[in-house]
């Protein structure tokens, strides 16, 4: 139903300010950048603190065998059917507890690159101590609100109006939204050309993919301390000053185009230099 889709990708934009408050530039206060952050997180099911953890093993190794999101992101395009058969897996629900697995900073194995991660082991022990309490906060919240929607009548409402988006229909635009960020590129050595900045967004593009100017990607790794909304400033400027040439800057559609383009159209000729 309409009202479904919808409600996905609020709650898309939701986990996009959980990121930014993983970056800690929603709010210059501390505190309050990071209660808008857990309790951004904490709606969709994502504990900001762990992710914090996980998405900068991301920033600092992009493309190398210590990227969490690898598996993710990497080897395309890989044909239509294959993408088109991922996207299916996400809107069943069958990929929702491996994602959520990577949000809280799980234990694992790498499939992409057959490295072990432990995300939580590779920070401080004050962080790593932040991560675990807000796991269980993260847990307590879903449980108590799903007790609550029982105890007061409305629980067909909120497992088809909450959970259900949440699972099948965000985890396909979580995907779709990391494969047009990192996915289809040929030069892994450099965050100007391995992230993908997609201009000319349609609106709907806009609304259900990148939010809060998430579409600036390559500008975000570059400078990840500048907050989201003051992305396409940066950009303005890194393009009046010639710094962007040759980077991977794309028209939306061409980017879709691309990433569901037939297997081996894009090959890599720079891979990313080992940890």
């Amino acid at each position: 139903m309409p009202c479904v889709a919808v409600i996905a990708c609020f709650q898309h934009s939701l986990a996009i300010l959980s990121h930014e408050a993983t970056h800690y530039r929603l709010f210059e206060w501390r505190f309050a950048n990071d209660l808008a952050g857990r309790v951004s997180g904490m709606l969709v099911g994502v504990s900001t603190f762990s992710y914090r953890i996980v998405h900068r093993l991301h920033h600092n190794h992009l493309y190398q065998a210590a990227d969490p999101d690898i598996a993710l992101m990497a080897g395309y395009p890989r044909g239509k059917a294959y993408l088109a058969k991922k996207l299916l897996k996400d809107l069943a629900g069958l990929t929702a507890p491996l994602n959520y697995a990577y949000f809280f900073g799980a234990p694992g194995a790498n499939r992409a690159t057959g490295v072990a991660q432990r995300p939580l082991d590779d920070t401080a022990a004050r962080l790593r101590n932040q991560a675990l309490r807000d796991r269980w906060v993260v847990v307590a919240f879903q449980v108590l609100a799903l007790g609550l929607a029982v105890a007061t009548g409305w629980w067909l409402e909120y497992l088809v109006l909450w959970v259900l988006p949440l699972v099948t229909l965000m985890q396909a635009i979580l995907r779709l939204r990391a494969v047009m960020e990192h996915g289809a590129v040929s030069d892994l050595s450099s965050p100007l050309t391995a992230a993908r900045t997609n201009v000319e967004l349609p609106w709907w593009g806009r609304f259900i993919f990148f939010p809060h100017h998430v579409n600036y990607h390559i500008d975000h790794h570059l400078y990840p301390a500048v907050p989201h909304y003051h992305l396409p400033k940066l950009h303005q400027a890194l393009t009046r000053r010639g710094l962007l040439e040759g980077a991977e800057v794309r028209p939306f559609r061409q980017t879709l185009a691309r990433v569901f383009g037939p297997r081996g159209s894009v090959p890599i000729v720079r891979v990313a230099d080992p940890a």
